[in-house]
């Protein structure tokens, strides 16, 4: 009998360590680096904003990722529910923020605005009737986002169209609505409050100016195959 238990207390110590040992190899979030400096944005969008928001909120969701999965990691070894069912929420706030962030960051460009060329600009065309008219569509609904949240231009893959749409707080578009993220617009405070003050509408009419379009044309191509 004494024989057995040791086996059950090796098998479980073995287990533990195994389990150690793949929570210690996960690869861990980390906070991508910008194709381009803090300030090349200006005047559309200020060094100290960019800094900001990269440097500090971005990466507040990155490490509060990290920490959150290495618990819920934890918590599927112990067979936990309760606790995994608890992390939910903190998952989707700090995974959908690295997510939406790391699109946001390459949709824009110091080279960006003007308009989109090619399949991005037909589908658009057939889409929304013209440029301008998804672009005032989208910017009305991202003003429109009450409290903070994204307004997002994303395609339906099931009928092959763009959509328009936006998400609370920070609600991944694909894991939410089903839509893949072509370009979206960060309307969190931190992303404009220091230069446009309480007034949205300018921040998101000045956003334009920086849109890159190979960026979104490149994940409408992606997002097709």
């Amino acid at each position: 009998m004494l024989c057995r238990v040791g086996q059950i207390r090796r098998c479980a110590a073995s287990l533990s360590q195994t389990i150690n040992q793949v929570a210690a190899s996960r690869q861990k979030h980390t906070l991508p680096d910008l194709t381009y400096d803090y300030g090349a944005l200006e005047p559309h969008i200020s060094a100290e904003i960019m800094q900001l928001h990269h440097s500090k909120h971005h990466a507040t969701y990155v490490n509060n990722l990290n920490v959150t999965e290495e618990k819920y990691h934890e918590a599927l070894a112990k067979g936990d529910v309760t606790a995994q069912v608890a992390l939910q929420p903190a998952l989707r706030f700090n995974g959908g923020g690295h997510i939406n962030h790391t699109i946001f960051w390459t949709n824009l460009s110091p080279n960006g605005g003007g308009e989109p060329q090619g399949e991005l600009m037909e589908a658009i065309k057939r889409d929304f009737g013209s440029y301008q008219k998804m672009k005032e569509k989208i910017s009305a609904a991202t003003v429109a986002v009450q409290g903070s949240g994204w307004g997002w231009l994303g395609y339906d893959k099931e009928s092959g169209r763009l959509r328009i749409a936006a998400c609370a707080n920070q609600d991944p578009l694909q894991g939410t609505t089903g839509l893949i993220p072509l370009l979206g617009i960060d309307v969190w405070e931190h992303a404009y409050y220091l230069q446009y003050k309480n007034v949205r509408p300018d921040y998101v009419k000045a956003i334009w100016n920086v849109i890159n379009w190979e960026n979104v044309s490149e994940r409408l191509q992606t997002a097709k195959k």
